[in-house]
């Protein structure tokens, strides 16, 4: 048997690199990586958004299978940070406000793609690029005068990497209401040129978790909210509860999904401590969202936040405004208590 050394090691770099081990970027080929790779489009136009920089998202799911993200803000500086990031390897991005921390980027979905296409509005002129296999095949050219401003990205999965290619549109509604609600000043719309006619919807919901927990089937007059910053905890918390609804309590951190973490525990431990009382109530409805400057995640899929500072603040901050609300409310005290008729 030959021997294994230095010169056996095959160095993969840029999209041939993505192509090579595609699920170590977007977790599978299969529907959720599909899937993933439209949230990476859509996540530097979410963070434009959260800036300052746009206003409004149009995302679109095209006749030939592809997809559409496109927004309206302006691009700054000689060479826009989101283009830079198509022919750029991932790294991880800005402040809390971003939807984007642990974003692979643009560069993954262009090395993804059969054909990806962006254009950019600004200075007065359009700019095209296109690529195949994230390699640039034409332009940066400027094809023409525009009064507009913003960026359009529109691309197509390749076959050769996903098990399907055809983009679920309740899936990716469902996401794009999260977002908004989890980030009131998004403003997206969805639309399916798929069916005829094409089916649109929009998401903007300047209530936030409030609207978010009704959704949940909270009961909307008794709604609890807070939002507070910690630097303690190097960020921003949001919770808004319902003591009814059966919905559950859901956990974000970043606007990501969480399936545990150290906001998680800070809410139960803060609520029982409140309630005087070691369970939850029943029919509890409730959304925990943190922002963070430096979100740390762990888990097998990196789904649980191991802050550790996040967990005291966020019990303080939560036993603090439902004991508050109690004392506002001595009858339905009572009963979540069970001190009713003592």
């Amino acid at each position: 048997m030959t021997g294994y050394n230095a010169a056996h090691i095959q160095v993969l770099e840029g999209p041939e690199a993505v192509r090579k081990r595609p699920g170590m970027y977007i977790g599978s080929t299969g529907e959720r990586g599909l899937h993933q790779l439209l949230y990476e489009v859509l996540a530097p136009a979410a963070d434009a958004v959260l800036l300052g920089l746009a206003s409004r998202i149009d995302v679109t799911l095209t006749a030939d299978g592809g997809a559409r993200v496109a927004h309206d803000g302006r691009c700054d500086g000689d060479l826009p940070e989101q283009l830079t990031r198509l022919w750029t390897p991932p790294h991880q991005a800005g402040p809390r406000v971003s939807v984007s921390f642990f974003s692979v980027g643009l560069f993954v979905v262009n090395a993804l793609s059969t054909r990806l296409t962006a254009l950019e509005h600004r200075d007065g002129v359009t700019v095209h690029h296109a690529y195949a296999s994230g390699e640039l095949t034409d332009g940066p050219t400027e094809t023409g005068p525009t009064d507009r401003t913003g960026t359009t990205i529109t691309f197509r999965p390749d076959p050769e990497i996903f098990e399907t290619t055809s983009f679920d549109y309740d899936t990716v509604a469902e996401r794009l209401r999260e977002l908004a609600f989890l980030n009131r000043e998004l403003d997206i719309t969805l639309t399916d040129e798929r069916t005829a006619p094409p089916r649109a919807e929009r998401f903007h919901h300047p209530a936030g978790l409030a609207d978010f927990t009704t959704h949940l089937g909270g009961n909307p007059a008794e709604i609890l909210s807070l939002t507070t910053t910690d630097e303690e905890m190097g960020g921003t918390l949001d919770v808004t509860l319902s003591w009814s609804g059966h919905g559950g309590v859901r956990g974000y951190a970043n606007s990501r999904r969480t399936g545990g973490g150290t906001h998680l525990e800070g809410f139960r431990d803060g609520l029982t401590a409140a309630l005087n009382r070691p369970d939850l109530p029943a029919g509890l409805t409730a959304v925990v969202s943190v922002k963070l400057d430096d979100p740390n995640y762990q888990g097998c899929i990196r789904d649980v936040l191991g802050n550790h500072p996040v967990h005291a603040c966020t019990a303080e901050a939560v036993q603090r405004a439902v004991e508050t609300w109690l004392a506002e409310h001595p009858e339905r005290a009572a009963e979540l208590t069970g001190t009713a008729g003592r």
